[in-house]
């Protein structure tokens, strides 16, 4: 096997201008986001993408049939505009594998005619958010006051930092091809999947891109997730109160 294989499904009609990646993360906010977005758009999938630098595995389906892991591109269209989506469930297992699969990912951006790519992820904050921000990056720095007009922040940047995977290597390889960049993070504790901080970060990607998304079966999810922490929260604290009444 290629160190790194691609297979189109389709090879025409699959040009887009902008690509965006929601790879697994924190909080699996970026991977939230984009699978949503593909349910909701109705985007085809248009290429799978396998690699040694994935975890030596299969994935067994619920009919027993197992299946070579891979990340998967799909394309939307929707008002005449059109994006392509890079997800999966992993990234690479090494450093190296990191690179090498950013530039297949950019290469394949490139042939197909993508002028820009916005990368999402979560950035894990160590406690829960009610009203999570949308914290930014950008590889060009003509691109921080659209960013900032959609609702992205960059208080983040005062102190500087590291964005590790594809999310980061796409931004810092694609500049070197001319590729615009932009990085969504939306706050989160790091702890949940978080479907509020996908829910924020959607927003900012919706007006980015102009492309109107429906948000309600993120926010149900969020609902319900918010639920499951109050009754967490609820038992932890009548255990605690449990506790100092035996010490009493």
């Amino acid at each position: 096997m290629e160190d790194v294989r691609v297979n189109f499904l389709r090879e025409e009609d699959i040009d887009a201008p902008i690509l965006i990646e929601g790879l697994p993360g924190i909080g699996h906010v970026g991977r939230l986001v984009a699978d949503h977005m593909i349910s909701e758009l109705a985007a085809e999938k248009i290429a799978e993408i396998y690699s040694i630098y994935f975890p030596p595995q299969v994935i067994v389906d619920g009919h027993g049939v197992t299946h070579l892991v891979n990340n998967e591109i799909y394309r939307c269209e929707k008002d005449g505009k059109a994006a392509l989506f890079l997800v999966g469930d992993f990234q690479s297992n090494s450093a190296e594998g990191h690179y090498i699969l950013t530039e297949h990912y950019l290469d394949i951006a490139e042939s197909l005619g993508v002028r820009r790519i916005y990368t999402l992820g979560g950035y894990g904050v160590g406690h829960l958010v009610e009203h999570p921000r949308v914290l930014c990056s950008v590889n060009m720095e003509h691109l921080r006051p659209e960013v900032e007009a959609a609702g992205g922040s960059f208080e983040n940047a005062k102190g500087g930092g590291m964005i590790m995977g594809a999310s980061g290597l796409l931004l810092g390889l694609g500049k070197m091809r001319g590729i615009e960049g932009i990085c969504l993070m939306g706050e989160t504790s790091g702890y949940i999947v978080d479907p509020r901080s996908a829910d924020s970060l959607l927003a900012v990607l919706s007006r980015l891109i102009g492309i109107d998304v429906d948000p309600t079966s993120l926010q149900q999810r969020a609902e319900a997730m918010e639920q499951i922490i109050a009754k967490i929260q609820e038992t932890e604290e009548a255990r605690g109160r449990e506790e100092l009444s035996y010490i009493g």
